[in-house]
């Protein structure tokens, strides 16, 4: 059982939670894990834009250093390129100093493999045993073999590089909005937009360390929205802090989710002929809508857990290379091993030159059904028995009658806190938020 590392490392609230004392340990007991028994091994190391970034990657290449590996600092940069330049580096590992979509105060720390990969459970739960014992780790080199730090001033340009190989598609009729969250995209995405021809407007691309996913970027898509309407401008594309995910905001000014631009890229893949095994993954939250879709446009889906690490399991287990969430992290396997949102907006982008369609009308190839979720409170000991009680398994089962396949119920018990959550989709959002309401009081008093 992991104590340290969720699903997308280790996070908390910075020099409180996530102190410098275990970043170091992180460091440490990673690069231990990697270089036993190996020389010269070198670990790529990424952060995004906030305050305590610095602070951090002191600490964790200290660690790093401290077992003889030797680090390429590569600055800020997103997530999805430090999965890139491991490999183009040929590096051992990489290692991304950010935490996400979340405020400024929290930060994270996650490994990746040699291959661009996030590290499996066993070697995550190998770390996290050093770093609960920190004397089983016993090797300390000195002189000239304890490791040194580069710095890879180039490494966005190589990044650049490698994304306008992918999308080589001239943008040049393509009014652009960028909101780049004040994170790790403002000068990646700006860049390959502009070189690929784009006429690109940025907002919320002026990083202080303190300003990251305030108020902007993926999940505040409000002003991007604003931005959209005042200048007439045919596609929004806002990140989040360390651009692994992407929503996109239409020429109407209406909300594109994950969901939507899965299905829309699944859709020009198959046409293409480059949609493997005619597949897409998604996670139970995605939206019956999409499901819907890709019956009507003849490809299938594949649901797992919430969680990009489990769409990516499912990909690479099934041989399938598109992959995502709802919430806008979407994997390309044939490109990059992680979600990238740069890139899934290089790709939306070029599907409306492509189609020379209006991302609205793009938008039409799925019919959105209300979504309506619901939390019950209950004893945390008993959040996962909620399919042991005759009395709510039959309410279940009567609210899918009436939902008659023009629907669905999905209960999911918190993996962090005393909730079960309920969520149902339907046609008519006043029923359904009525039902949701009604089964998720029915748990709460069966189970609390």
């Amino acid at each position: 059982m992991r104590k340290l590392f969720g699903t997308d490392g280790v996070r908390g609230i910075a020099n409180k939670e996530l102190t410098c004392d275990l970043a170091y340990k992180l460091g440490r007991a990673g690069g231990y894990v990697l270089t036993q028994g190996k020389k010269n091994i070198k670990v790529v190391v990424g952060k995004d834009t906030r305050i305590s970034g610095d602070m951090l990657e002191s600490a964790l290449i200290s660690g790093i250093m401290s077992v003889g590996a030797d680090v390429i600092c590569v600055g800020v940069v997103p997530t999805p390129a430090v999965a890139y330049l491991t490999k183009y580096y040929e590096a051992d590992c990489g290692v991304m100093i950010s935490a996400s979509h979340n405020p400024v105060e929290y930060n994270g720390i996650k490994f990746f493999n040699k291959d661009g990969y996030k590290l499996d459970d066993d070697v995550e739960i190998k770390i996290e045993q050093l770093v609960e014992d920190m004397n089983k780790i016993d090797y300390s080199p000195t002189g000239e073999n304890v490791g040194i730090k580069t710095e890879k001033k180039e490494a966005i340009r190589d990044y650049v590089e490698y994304l306008k190989s992918i999308v080589n598609v001239d943008l040049k009729n393509l009014k652009v909005v960028l909101d780049c969250a004040n994170g790790a995209s403002f000068e990646v995405a700006p860049l390959v937009f502009k070189e690929l021809g784009a006429n690109v407007i940025t907002i919320n691309y002026k990083p202080n360390g303190k300003n990251i996913n305030l108020n902007c970027g993926s999940t505040h898509p409000e002003y991007l929205k604003e931005e959209i309407l005042k200048n007439n401008a045919d596609i929004g594309l806002a990140y989040d802090g360390d651009a692994d995910r992407l929503i996109a905001i239409d020429e109407k000014g209406q909300i594109v989710d994950g969901d939507y631009i899965m299905t829309i890229c699944a859709s020009h893949l198959k046409k293409q002929g480059k949609l493997k095994k005619d597949t897409l993954v998604v996670t139970v939250m995605s939206n019956i809508g999409l499901h819907i879709a890709a019956k009507e446009n003849n490809f299938n889906t594949v649901s797992t857990k919430v969680g990009d690490r489990y769409v990516l399991e499912e990909m690479i287990k099934g041989g399938y290379n598109l992959g995502g969430e709802q919430s806008g992290h979407m994997i390309f396997l044939d490109y990059n091993t992680t979600g990238d949102g740069v890139l899934s907006s290089l790709i939306l982008a070029s599907i409306l030159v492509d189609e020379n369609k209006p991302l609205s009308e793009l938008c039409g190839i799925m019919n959105k059904y209300p979504q309506v979720l619901v939390n019950a409170k209950v004893k945390n000991e008993y959040k996962n028995r909620y399919l042991e009680d005759e009395q709510i398994k039959t309410e279940i089962e009567k609210i899918e009658k009436i939902l008659d396949g023009k629907g669905r119920v999905l209960i999911r018990p918190s993996g962090t806190e005393p909730l079960v959550r309920v969520m149902l989709e339907g046609k008519e959002e006043g029923q359904i938020k009525d039902l949701a309401s009604s089964l998720a009081n029915l748990i709460k008093s069966k189970l609390s």
